[in-house]
């Protein structure tokens, strides 16, 4: 199977938000704890439609849960 690598230098970005301009332009136009500011940052530097999600922290292992059942 193959790996989809999201962003390059993910340790750096751990436990925050990242936007980017794409899913094929993976370099990150903004960061940080707040993916609200994030998100807004990222219009305000010209990205039409940012693409934001959270990068956990290395070695960190996350549940998710449905919540919809």
């Amino acid at each position: 199977m193959e790996t989809n690598v999201l962003i390059k230098e993910s340790e750096k970005y751990g436990g925050q938000y990242v936007a980017t301009r794409s899913f094929v332009d993976k370099d990150v136009v903004s960061h940080g704890n707040d993916p609200v500011k994030v998100f807004n940052e990222a219009k305000d530097k010209g990205v039409k439609e940012p693409v934001v999600f959270y990068v956990p922290k290395k070695d960190v292992v996350q549940i998710y849960k449905n919540a919809l059942r």
